[in-house]
Protein backbone atom coordinates (compact mmCIF):
# COMPACT_ATOMS: atom_id res chain seq x y z
CA UNK A 1 0.00 0.00 0.00
CA UNK A 2 2.88 2.34 0.82
CA UNK A 3 4.43 1.79 -2.64
CA UNK A 4 1.08 2.59 -4.29
CA UNK A 5 0.87 5.83 -2.31
CA UNK A 6 4.43 6.71 -3.36
CA UNK A 7 3.59 6.03 -6.99
CA UNK A 8 0.55 8.29 -6.77
CA UNK A 9 2.67 11.10 -5.30
CA UNK A 10 5.24 10.76 -8.10
CA UNK A 11 2.52 10.73 -10.75
CA UNK A 12 0.83 13.70 -9.13
CA UNK A 13 4.07 15.68 -9.20
CA UNK A 14 4.72 14.58 -12.78
CA UNK A 15 1.34 15.94 -13.85
CA UNK A 16 2.68 19.44 -13.21
CA UNK A 17 5.45 18.87 -15.74
CA UNK A 18 3.64 18.81 -19.10
CA UNK A 19 5.54 21.10 -21.46
CA UNK A 20 3.38 22.51 -24.27
CA UNK A 21 5.21 22.98 -27.59
CA UNK A 22 3.47 24.23 -30.71
CA UNK A 23 5.40 24.48 -33.97
CA UNK A 24 4.02 27.06 -36.42
CA UNK A 25 1.92 25.99 -39.40
CA UNK A 26 4.63 26.79 -41.94
CA UNK A 27 7.08 24.44 -40.17
CA UNK A 28 4.58 21.59 -39.98
CA UNK A 29 3.66 22.04 -43.66
CA UNK A 30 7.28 22.35 -44.76
CA UNK A 31 8.39 19.08 -43.18
CA UNK A 32 5.22 17.01 -43.61
CA UNK A 33 6.11 13.58 -45.00
CA UNK A 34 3.97 10.93 -46.66
CA UNK A 35 5.48 7.45 -46.53
CA UNK A 36 4.70 4.88 -49.24
CA UNK A 37 3.05 1.63 -48.33
CA UNK A 38 0.03 0.63 -46.28
CA UNK A 39 -1.40 2.49 -43.31
CA UNK A 40 0.30 1.25 -40.13
CA UNK A 41 0.59 1.71 -36.41
CA UNK A 42 4.06 1.16 -34.96
CA UNK A 43 4.38 0.88 -31.20
CA UNK A 44 7.86 1.50 -29.76
CA UNK A 45 8.76 0.35 -26.27
CA UNK A 46 12.13 1.24 -24.77
CA UNK A 47 13.19 -1.46 -22.30
CA UNK A 48 15.90 -1.34 -19.66
CA UNK A 49 18.38 -4.17 -20.42
CA UNK A 50 19.25 -4.77 -16.78
CA UNK A 51 15.82 -4.77 -15.16
CA UNK A 52 13.60 -5.58 -18.13
CA UNK A 53 11.27 -2.74 -17.15
CA UNK A 54 9.69 -0.49 -19.73
CA UNK A 55 11.19 2.99 -19.79
CA UNK A 56 9.27 4.76 -22.58
CA UNK A 57 6.42 4.30 -25.04
CA UNK A 58 5.86 5.99 -28.41
CA UNK A 59 3.51 5.38 -31.33
CA UNK A 60 4.22 6.09 -35.00
CA UNK A 61 1.35 6.33 -37.48
CA UNK A 62 1.68 5.97 -41.21
CA UNK A 63 -1.45 7.49 -42.72
CA UNK A 64 -1.96 10.49 -44.99
CA UNK A 65 1.37 11.50 -43.46
CA UNK A 66 3.81 9.81 -41.11
CA UNK A 67 4.04 11.17 -37.58
CA UNK A 68 5.27 9.93 -34.21
CA UNK A 69 3.59 10.39 -30.84
CA UNK A 70 6.46 10.81 -28.35
CA UNK A 71 4.66 11.63 -25.09
CA UNK A 72 6.86 13.39 -22.53
CA UNK A 73 9.82 12.39 -24.69
CA UNK A 74 13.22 14.08 -24.83
CA UNK A 75 14.00 13.45 -28.51
CA UNK A 76 13.73 16.40 -30.87
CA UNK A 77 14.87 17.46 -34.30
CA UNK A 78 14.23 20.74 -36.16
CA UNK A 79 13.24 18.73 -39.25
CA UNK A 80 10.53 16.93 -37.27
CA UNK A 81 8.51 19.84 -35.85
CA UNK A 82 6.55 19.12 -32.68
CA UNK A 83 3.10 20.03 -31.54
CA UNK A 84 2.50 18.87 -27.97
CA UNK A 85 4.40 15.57 -28.22
CA UNK A 86 3.35 14.86 -31.82
CA UNK A 87 6.28 15.10 -34.26
CA UNK A 88 5.67 15.59 -37.97
CA UNK A 89 8.04 14.78 -40.83
CA UNK A 90 8.98 11.23 -39.80
CA UNK A 91 11.05 10.31 -42.83
CA UNK A 92 13.03 7.04 -42.71
CA UNK A 93 16.07 9.06 -41.60
CA UNK A 94 14.12 10.74 -38.78
CA UNK A 95 12.72 7.39 -37.64
CA UNK A 96 16.19 5.80 -37.66
CA UNK A 97 17.52 8.73 -35.63
CA UNK A 98 14.63 8.40 -33.17
CA UNK A 99 15.28 4.69 -32.63
CA UNK A 100 19.06 5.22 -32.43
CA UNK A 101 18.56 7.94 -29.80
CA UNK A 102 16.67 5.53 -27.55
CA UNK A 103 18.61 2.32 -28.19
CA UNK A 104 21.99 2.06 -26.46
CA UNK A 105 24.08 -0.06 -24.13
CA UNK A 106 21.46 0.14 -21.38
CA UNK A 107 18.23 0.10 -23.43
CA UNK A 108 16.70 -1.96 -26.25
CA UNK A 109 13.77 -0.81 -28.35
CA UNK A 110 10.90 -3.16 -29.21
CA UNK A 111 9.28 -2.16 -32.51
CA UNK A 112 5.82 -3.63 -33.19
CA UNK A 113 4.00 -2.89 -36.47
CA UNK A 114 0.49 -3.69 -37.59
CA UNK A 115 -1.37 -2.69 -40.73
CA UNK A 116 -4.61 -0.78 -40.24
CA UNK A 117 -7.14 0.89 -42.52
CA UNK A 118 -6.46 4.46 -43.67
CA UNK A 119 -9.51 5.46 -41.62
CA UNK A 120 -8.00 4.07 -38.40
CA UNK A 121 -4.69 5.83 -39.14
CA UNK A 122 -6.55 9.12 -39.70
CA UNK A 123 -8.41 8.74 -36.40
CA UNK A 124 -5.15 7.96 -34.59
CA UNK A 125 -3.50 11.12 -35.94
CA UNK A 126 -6.55 13.20 -35.00
CA UNK A 127 -6.54 11.76 -31.45
CA UNK A 128 -2.84 12.62 -31.10
CA UNK A 129 -3.39 16.14 -32.40
CA UNK A 130 -6.16 16.72 -29.87
CA UNK A 131 -4.51 15.09 -26.84
CA UNK A 132 -2.27 17.93 -25.67
CA UNK A 133 1.10 17.88 -23.91
CA UNK A 134 1.74 14.82 -21.75
CA UNK A 135 3.28 14.99 -18.25
CA UNK A 136 6.31 12.93 -17.30
CA UNK A 137 5.64 9.26 -16.47
CA UNK A 138 2.42 9.21 -18.52
CA UNK A 139 3.79 8.05 -21.89
CA UNK A 140 2.13 4.62 -21.79
CA UNK A 141 -1.05 6.03 -20.25
CA UNK A 142 -1.56 8.60 -23.01
CA UNK A 143 -0.68 6.10 -25.75
CA UNK A 144 -2.99 3.41 -24.38
CA UNK A 145 -5.80 5.97 -24.10
CA UNK A 146 -5.32 6.95 -27.74
CA UNK A 147 -5.23 3.31 -28.88
CA UNK A 148 -8.37 2.44 -26.90
CA UNK A 149 -10.29 5.08 -28.88
CA UNK A 150 -9.48 3.49 -32.25
CA UNK A 151 -11.83 1.10 -34.08
CA UNK A 152 -10.61 -2.44 -33.42
CA UNK A 153 -8.60 -1.41 -30.35
CA UNK A 154 -11.46 -0.59 -27.97
CA UNK A 155 -10.61 -3.51 -25.69
CA UNK A 156 -7.15 -2.08 -24.88
CA UNK A 157 -6.71 -1.49 -21.17
CA UNK A 158 -5.19 1.85 -20.26
CA UNK A 159 -2.32 2.10 -17.81
CA UNK A 160 1.06 3.52 -16.91
CA UNK A 161 3.28 0.55 -17.78
CA UNK A 162 5.02 0.38 -21.20
CA UNK A 163 5.59 -3.40 -21.05
CA UNK A 164 1.91 -4.08 -20.33
CA UNK A 165 0.94 -2.01 -23.36
CA UNK A 166 3.51 -3.82 -25.52
CA UNK A 167 2.10 -7.17 -24.35
CA UNK A 168 -1.40 -6.12 -25.40
CA UNK A 169 -0.15 -4.90 -28.77
CA UNK A 170 1.62 -8.23 -29.36
CA UNK A 171 -1.75 -10.00 -29.31
CA UNK A 172 -3.12 -8.07 -32.31
CA UNK A 173 -3.48 -10.39 -35.31
CA UNK A 174 -0.81 -9.67 -37.92
CA UNK A 175 1.55 -7.72 -35.67
CA UNK A 176 5.22 -7.92 -36.66
CA UNK A 177 7.81 -7.47 -33.90
CA UNK A 178 11.54 -6.79 -33.96
CA UNK A 179 14.00 -5.68 -31.31
CA UNK A 180 16.58 -3.00 -31.99
CA UNK A 181 19.73 -3.37 -29.90
CA UNK A 182 22.91 -1.28 -29.82
CA UNK A 183 26.12 -0.95 -27.80
CA UNK A 184 26.34 2.85 -28.08
CA UNK A 185 27.35 4.68 -24.92
CA UNK A 186 24.57 5.55 -22.51
CA UNK A 187 25.09 9.26 -23.14
CA UNK A 188 22.80 9.72 -26.15
CA UNK A 189 23.06 13.51 -26.41
CA UNK A 190 25.21 13.23 -29.55
CA UNK A 191 22.14 11.92 -31.42
CA UNK A 192 20.45 15.34 -31.12
CA UNK A 193 21.19 18.25 -33.49
CA UNK A 194 23.80 20.69 -32.28
CA UNK A 195 25.23 18.29 -29.69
Amino acid sequence: MRSLAALMVVLGLAACGAEPVYAPDHEVSKYAYSHPGPAKLTLLTVVNKRSGSGAHTALMVNGAQRVIWDPAGTWWNPWAPERNDLHYGMTPQMFDNYVDYHTRETFDTIIQEVEVSPQVAAIAIREMQNYGAVPKAACALSTSQILSRLPGFESFRTGYFPNALSDQFAKIPGVVTRIDTDNDADDNSSKLPGA
